[in-house]
């Protein structure tokens, strides 16, 4: 703050001083992502205040800011505490105290404002939500920055603004854009096209910071509605109006809003208020407090090995421990100055290991020159190609010798129209007389505007203009990777013709917009920025897969010290490891072929380019015109289209005098989709329609007519969907709601049929749109559930507001079986995500509310009429049995009656598609991408480009040979698998696969499809969807498929014509350059028929089995070369490598995974015991899972990746021989995807090289057989009796450890007994036990000696401290790599850790046989065997309770799964059964009805299961249990560290806060001596700027230029 705003002005400023210096005030410091906040406190006085951007050097500015306080205040001494994102490791540094940043908010709030109910904070990259009555909750986001001011910054940039900028558009916005709100990437990719298209700025604005609002909410409240009176903090909602007023639109249903001033520096005022509780009582010295380990901290060893934890974490005030001495101010700026802040930031191999390596890579990309000549030096007929793209536009010129005469590469400035004006007026005068342009190509994402706009003669999809370009330029190439603004593009070619097409999906994360978004935040230009690269001797590891998973990574890195050169490089490091392992997917760098081509802006970059040469280890051609090959290839289209005759349509520079463009928008009416269009009119009298999904919404007829193209989509939603219900006299039993989301879109004609038989007037929700999704959006309980799932809470509430109190929404496990298939569940939030709905929607528990989902099985028709009337009777109908089986029998009938419709519409499809030469795209997803909200139209778009729509269904014909490399265990997905069969079978058919982003399904599903149609040599194509709105990707996607088929289709060139559409051209090849080749004049000819018969003329390409009798021509070889083909249809088929008997008597080494240290170390001697050779894993790696990422599809939860990259790397590295190793891993056997690790890690060991390598896949239900690997009895008796061992052992390491009188104790305690029981399990003895001597030992007789010692442990007497439990998926949870080392970082907090223990899990597994039979249809065997396993388990369990029960309640034994049940029914059903299930649910209620309040969900990013019983159960607890308090911790490969620390200190932080009871009886402060009007964010201060009257802010972003950072500080 600038002295002349300080309160202490005046005349008796200096007789305070002296008396200052006495005193002892309170400095909170709150260390922001971008920002440095500082405020002193003198009672309820401030001293100072002040608020800094630190752009990214803490320490500095930090430095700078205590220094201008002790230059105004000299010799204050003060009580301190720190806050923020990036606090931590300055509070570290400096030895004083940390407080979580929610803490302190709530701290302030609490005590300036407590008539506040709820908190909405937005930080750099922090949201946080917390909830003050009528319980205390704190909420804070998780894995994403996506929502934030950093967010906020990257869609100012998009605009040409700043964040303020951004406000002042938004105030006079006329309409809002649907704007993604789950992901800032997501956003992105709407807002570009959008921009793009000629939307308004202001409405981009108003539309961004709804997205924003949207995210939060959504994000954030979980279920818990935001009532009573909200307050706003943080620098975004303190500086943006407009963003306040898009909270408030969304939450109508508070009472008041409050914006206090000074909203910005309340969170550094509540660590002032947070360090005032931590001073020493008066007279207490600040030695005499507790410190070290008395004060709860300390780095703890890892429980493996009793070394030193990677994320051990210090002592004492460093940890935030204990109690904050008064320090002067000098004394905080010298440690500030010369402590260490070590780098924690992994870092990569520099991209030149030496000089000789850059002069040897800059000499050889020197020289791949395409011809230039000037303008001036132009011949003859000329060909113009303009590439439109997302964020820039490229021209190219050719002359008649091939020669490039004319480029154009820049920004498209937002407008694209106006830059493509000024490129044709700059050719058309520049070009001498005599050269003229023969004709023009547009291509690129605004191809269709740009063409319509210059009247260019034709539009070229861009995936085959750059395969145009790239064969020009390296002739024979066989991969193409283009990294553009946007988009990442690889094509895949064979035989000179386009083989397969990969394009990013709905995230643009990591392209070319992103380095250069990245650049001006940090105050450079992209080239700039690439240069820096260059020099790097460091480079930081980023991650991948998500860009704002790397926004974290670099702020972090920033405030470590890294510098702009190693930031740069690990960014090029990382926009290519995206583009390998998310687009390309590549697997063995001899997959891209011996001539790969990279283009692309992106590629201009040279450190992006040797970052793909080192990661790939492939020499590549990138041409000198890499950016502009686009367009280039553009120009080569124009040239080979050419007739040779006139001139092109292209606009004259006279008609471009007067040009002007119109821009309207409307909605389109025609059907329910209701499109938002954006209507360009050109003054040449051209018009252009998007936004629009099918052709009707672009026609300018009055009326326009549906296309005669079949479209099953459509056709099907309104078969399933078109039921009349009775009227209310005939609905004797009344309304019965049904919501028309997820499973209702495969099976509402037999709920419908039922219903209306018993009498129901069934009312069905409506169509599903965004205002829906907003509508409910308040009780979602999980971000990151896919699209469709969030859809489920708006149809609900949407049913509810219409008065209907009964609704029927069931939880279907199981659908009907379908032969050959191994199961037939439903993915775990089909099955049960009415569960969420039952807890998180508060409007289902009002009076008079009947919510009836009863669990069903479909696969067993006779227990169901019993079952159903049961469930009914429940809610007060009394259902006659009878009455139940004939209304089922009418609903089975009318089930099949759909299905054998389905199928014959699609035989119906198919005679008409062939009569009239058209091909058909089965459009191949789940049930409810029938949803035009949930599939955003890409049906109509794909009959809009003159190709017929199927839907999986029905197409199937049960033609695929099995079994398959997956575990078919998905109803839906076993169609997609029938579907790929028959469609690579069929000439005219094409498959596109619909992915619901978050759908963890298809990372097993996708691969699977893709082998199945590559192996009869068709392409795969995968649209990802979201709630992105955006269709332009999806466009570009089929519209390339389309043009990649025809390729293949078309006979192949005679070689003359493949040398005339060569390189560049030479004198002789004018002639057929101008022809274009004899294949490509037959296909325009052909399409140009086609076109006119069946006005779908993109479509029509002729088909090789229909135009050519390829009998007559076939020689021997193409017969040897068919039959090949014919032998490899089944390539999806593979052989499994087995684990033999002759494998483990020749001793093969076999690899298990880790997962729980302490018990996984008893693997190696309890199967040696068997005969078997085991070497446990015991630690994962940065490159292990990187290995993992290589091989494992990106889309594969966190334990896929972790546990495959770990035994896979074994090979690679060369630690394990292929041929004599074996791999061991666990099958779960239920319907979450870990059933299919087995699989995965077979693909991935295929992929590697090995597929020799035997799997040997373990599971409970013996899924596989394993002939080597068998266990004995005695065998399994010893595992259990060891794993009972090693749950005792870690019960008790986990209780002492924290109150060790001696360091390090425990952990010796632990290692001894690990000796021990290592040794029992070989032979029953131990010599460590007899001190030197083999003494033998009973199973319960270990047990009393092991927990008589841990009992004897010396102790430190002193108060328990809080515990903190750790619950979740079941290997995240146990293996401390795999979460970040969460135990150690508890016990260091001044916690103690609780962890389930490893045999409850089989517990829960054994559970259930009463219920599945009951519920489920579930008997037989099952049924008889499971209780015994379970009254076995718990004998086995008998001597650890009773060795416990002797320790007089210092140790607990786990409760018994029987009493665990009942207590937690009521909140998740025991038909919650996949991955840890209901028995998630059932761990947290009983922690915390026996004293562990405080819980640590750890999960896997995106895991379907805990959407449902981890997040899905959060609200239902803390209602039940008021103290409860939980956090949910996603992990992630490219998740933030830091961010995930933040989260559980913030739990951990409650935790302690509620033992202490600190905070409850402080009274309201009134603080004085501040106008925050007048406070630094206010544009006064240190560094403050003149902004020509209007403040600068930016919000989020790294290292703002500081003609952009001058307001903030």
């Amino acid at each position: 703050m600038d002295p002349a705003t300080d309160t202490d002005t005046g005349t008796g400023a200096a007789e305070r001083e002296g008396a200052q210096a006495q005193r002892v005030h309170q400095l909170g410091i709150d260390v922001g992502s971008t920002t440095v906040k500082a405020v002193v406190l003198d009672g309820n006085r401030v001293l100072y205040s002040d608020y800094r951007r630190h752009n990214a050097d803490v320490r500095a500015e930090l430095g700078r800011l205590l220094a201008d306080i002790e230059a105004r205040h000299p010799g204050l001494e003060v009580v301190s505490a720190i806050t923020g994102s990036g606090g931590l490791t300055t509070a570290r540094a400096m030895g004083i105290p940390f407080v979580q940043e929610v803490i302190a908010g709530t701290e302030a709030t609490r005590r300036l404002h407590p008539e506040v109910d709820v908190v909405i904070e937005l930080g750099g990259e922090d949201a946080k939500l917390t909830y003050l009555h009528p319980t205390p909750e704190q909420r804070m986001n998780g894995t994403c920055a996506g929502g934030t001011g950093a967010f906020i910054d990257q869609m100012a940039t998009l605009l040409h603004t700043d964040a303020s900028g951004l406000d002042a558009l938004a105030a006079e916005h006329t309409q809002l854009y649907p704007i993604a709100s789950r992901c800032g990437v997501f956003a992105k990719s709407d807002i570009q096209p959008l921009i793009n298209q000629g939307a308004a700025h202001e409405d981009l604005a108003a539309s961004i910071f709804t997205a924003v609002a949207t995210q939060t909410i959504a994000g954030l409240a979980c279920g818990r509605p935001i009532r009573g009176n909200v307050m706003f903090l943080g620098g975004p909602l303190h500086f943006l109006p407009q963003l306040r007023e898009a909270y408030k639109a969304l939450l109508p249903k508070a009472d008041s809003f409050v914006t206090p001033t000074g909203a910005q520096l309340y969170v550094a005022i509540g660590a002032a208020l947070m360090a005032a509780k931590t001073a020493p009582p008066a007279g207490q010295s600040a030695q005499a407090r507790p410190m070290g380990d008395e004060a709860g901290a300390g780095g703890v060893p890892s429980a493996a090995d009793g070394g030193p934890s990677p994320q051990a974490r210090p002592t004492g005030d460093e940890a935030g421990a204990g109690r904050a001495r008064p320090r002067s101010l000098a004394d905080l700026i010298n440690a500030l100055a010369t402590a260490e802040v070590g780098a924690e930031s992994p870092r990569m191999r520099p991209l030149f290991a030496s000089e000789e390596e850059r002069a040897e890579f800059e000499r050889r990309h020197g020289a791949e020159v395409v011809p230039k000549a000037e303008p001036a030096e132009a011949r003859g007929r000329c060909w113009l190609g303009i590439d439109a793209g997302s964020t820039t536009i490229k021209a190219v010129v050719i002359d008649s010798r091939g020669r490039i005469v004319f480029t154009h590469y820049a920004s498209n400035e937002g407008d694209p129209v106006a830059a493509a004006v000024e490129i044709v007026r700059r050719v058309r005068t520049g070009l001498p007389e005599g050269a003229v342009i023969g004709r023009s190509c547009a291509t690129g994402y605004g191809e269709g505007l740009v063409k319509a706009a210059l009247t260019m003669d034709e539009g070229e999809i861009e995936t085959m203009a750059h395969y145009r370009a790239a064969e020009s330029v390296a002739p024979g190439v066989t991969s193409v990777i283009d990294i553009g603004g946007q988009d990442m593009k690889y094509l895949r070619i064979r035989d000179h013709a386009v083989d397969s097409i990969s394009v990013n999906e709905a995230c643009s994360s990591g392209c070319g917009s992103f380095l250069q978004t990245f650049a001006q935040t940090m105050g450079t230009d992209v080239r700039a920025f690439a240069r820096a690269a260059m020099d790097s001797t460091d480079p930081v590891d980023l991650g991948t897969r998500c860009t704002v998973f790397m926004n974290s990574s670099v702020k972090q890195a920033q405030k470590e010290g890294a510098d702009v050169r190693d930031i740069s490089a690990g960014l090029s490091y990382s926009v290519v490891r995206n583009a390998l392992y998310k687009v390309i997917k590549l697997k063995d760098p001899s997959d891209l072929g011996e001539r790969v081509v990279v283009q692309g802006g992106t590629f201009l970059n040279d450190s992006v380019l040797r970052a793909f040469e080192l990661l790939t280890g492939r020499q590549v051609v990138r041409p000198d015109i890499a950016g502009l090959m686009g367009a280039y290839g553009a120009a080569l289209t124009a040239r080979m289209h050419d007739s040779g005759q006139g001139a092109s349509s292209l606009a004259t520079v006279e008609a471009l005098e007067g040009f002007s463009v119109e821009t309207t928008r409307k909605t389109c009416r025609l059907c329910q989709n209701h499109c938002q269009m954006t209507i360009s009119t050109f003054s040449n009298g051209e018009r252009h329609v998007s936004g629009n999904r099918c052709e009707r919404g672009a026609s300018l007829e009055r009326v326009p007519k549906k296309s005669e193209l079949p479209n099953l989509y459509d056709w099907k939603y309104k078969r399933i969907f078109g039921y009349r219900r009775l009227t209310a006299g005939k609905a004797f039993r009344g309304d019965m709601g049904v919501p028309r989301v997820l499973g209702m879109y495969e099976n509402y004609p037999f709920w419908f049929t039922m219903l209306t038989k018993l009498g129901f007037r069934v009312m069905i929700s409506g169509r599903s749109n965004h205002a829906l999704f907003e509508e409910g959006m308040e009780s979602i309980p999980s971000e990151n559930v896919c699209y469709p799932a969030k859809l489920v809470h708006g149809h609900i509430e949407a049913l509810l507001k219409k008065g209907v109190t009964n609704i029927f929404y069931p939880c279907v496990a199981f659908e009907q079986g379908s032969e050959g298939a191994d199961n037939c569940f439903n993915c775990p939030v089909v099955a049960t995500y009415p569960e969420v709905i039952r807890n998180n929607m508060e409007r289902l528990s009002d009076p008079g509310v009947r919510f009836i989902s009863p669990f069903v099985n479909f696969s067993n028709r006779e227990y169901l009429p019993a079952h159903l009337v049961g469930a009914f009777k429940e809610h007060g109908y009394d259902i006659p049995l009878e009455e139940m089986r004939a209304a089922l029998d009418a609903a089975w009938e009318e089930d099949a009656a759909v299905k054998a419709e389905i199928r014959q519409k699609g035989r119906e499809s198919l005679e008409w598609m062939r009569a009239h030469g058209v091909r058909g795209i089965v459009l191949a997803g789940r049930p409810y991408h029938l949803d035009p909200e949930i599939n955003h139209g890409i049906p109509e778009v794909i009959v809009g480009l003159g190709m017929a729509v199927l839907t999986e269904d029905s197409v199937i014909d049960a033609r695929l040979e099995r079994p398959l490399r997956v575990r078919d265990q998905w109803t839906y997905h076993s169609r997609l698998y029938e579907a790929a069969a028959r469609v690579g079978d069929e000439p005219d058919l094409e498959m596109v696969q619909l992915n619901s982003f978050g759908c963890g399904v298809d990372a097993i599903t996708a691969d699977q499809v893709q082998e199945i149609l590559e192996g009869r040599g068709d392409v795969h194509t995968v649209l990802k969807i979201d709630e992105v709105s955006n269709l332009g990707a999806a466009r570009i996607r089929l519209r390339s498929l389309e043009a990649a088929v025809s390729e293949r289709c078309a006979p192949a060139p005679r070689a003359t014509e493949a040398e005339g559409t060569a390189p560049t051209a030479r004198a002789e090849s004018e002639a057929v350059a101008r022809e274009g080749t004899a294949s490509e004049v037959a296909r325009r000819e052909g399409t140009e028929a086609a076109g006119r018969e069946v006005a779908a003329p993109a479509s029509s390409a002729p088909l090789v089995s229909a135009a050519v009798d390829t009998a007559l021509h076939e020689d021997p070889a193409s017969a040897a070369a068919r039959e090949e083909q014919a032998g490899a249809r089944a390539g999806h088929i593979e052989v499994r490598a087995s684990f033999t008997k002759e494998m483990r008597e020749a001793g093969y080494e076999i690899l298990a995974p880790q997962m729980s240290p302490i018990h996984f170390r008893f693997l190696s001697p309890l199967l040696a015991r068997a005969g078997l050779r085991v070497r446990v894993l015991e630690r994962t790696s940065r490159q292990s899972t990187e290995t993992g990422l290589k091989y494992v599809n990106n889309d594969s939860c966190y334990p896929a990746i972790v546990v495959i990259g770990q035994l896979v790397e074994e090979f690679v590295s060369g630690r394990a021989d292929p041929d004599r190793t074996a791999v061991g891993i666990t099958q779960t056997g239920g319907m979450c995807r870990a059933t299919n690790y087995a699989a995965l890690l077979r693909k991935a060991l295929r992929d590697a090289g090995y597929p020799q390598v035997p799997v040997i896949a373990l599971s409970v239900q013996g899924l596989e057989d394993n002939p080597g690997f068998q266990l004995g009895l005695k065998d399994i008796h010893k595992a259990v009796q060891a794993f009972v061992i090693g749950d005792a052992i870690q019960s008790m390491l986990l209780r002492v450890r924290p109150y060790e009188a001696v360091q390090g104790s425990a952990m010796e305690l632990y290692r001894r007994w690990d000796r021990i029981v290592r040794e029992w399990i070989e032979d029953g003895r131990s010599q460590e036990f007899g001190g030197g001597r083999a003494r033998r030992l009973t199973y319960a007789g270990l047990i009393r000696a092991c927990v008589r010692e841990f009992d004897a442990l010396a102790l430190r007497d002193i108060p328990r401290k809080p515990r903190v439990g750790l619950v979740g998926e079941i290997l995240v949870k146990f293996h401390p790599d795999a979460n970040n080392h969460a135990v150690d970082v508890i016990e260091a907090e001044g916690c103690e850790a609780e962890l389930p223990g490893l045999m409850q899990f089989f517990h829960y597994s054994s559970a259930t046989a009463e219920w599945d039979q009951a519920n489920l249809g579930i008997g037989g065997r099952q049924r008889r065997v499971m209780p015994l396993v379970l009254w076995a388990l718990e004998r086995y369990e008998a001597p650890v309770r009773r060795a416990f029960a002797a320790t007089g309640g210092k140790f607990e034994p786990h409760r018994r799964i029987g009493e665990m049940i009942p207590r937690s029914q009521d909140i998740a059903r025991l038909g919650n059964q996949a991955g840890e299930g209901w028995y998630l649910t059932a761990e947290m209620v009983d922690m915390i009805e026996h004293g562990c309040p405080n819980i640590i969900c750890a999960q896997p990013f995106a895991c379907l299961p805990n959407h449902i019983v981890g997040k899905g159960m959060f609200r239902a607890l803390r209602n039940r249990y008021p103290q409860s308090n939980i956090v949910a911790v996603d992990y992630d490969p490219g998740a933030s560290e830091v961010n995930q620390l933040n989260r559980i200190k913030l739990m951990l932080a409650t935790a302690v806060q509620g033992r202490d009871g600190s905070g409850d009886d402080d009274g309201v402060l009134d603080l004085v001596g501040i106008d925050f009007e007048d406070a630094p964010g206010a544009g006064v201060g240190a560094g403050a700027g003149g902004t020509g009257g209007r403040r600068v802010v930016g919000l989020g972003m790294p290292g703002m230029p500081p003609r952009r950072a001058a307001a903030l500080r």
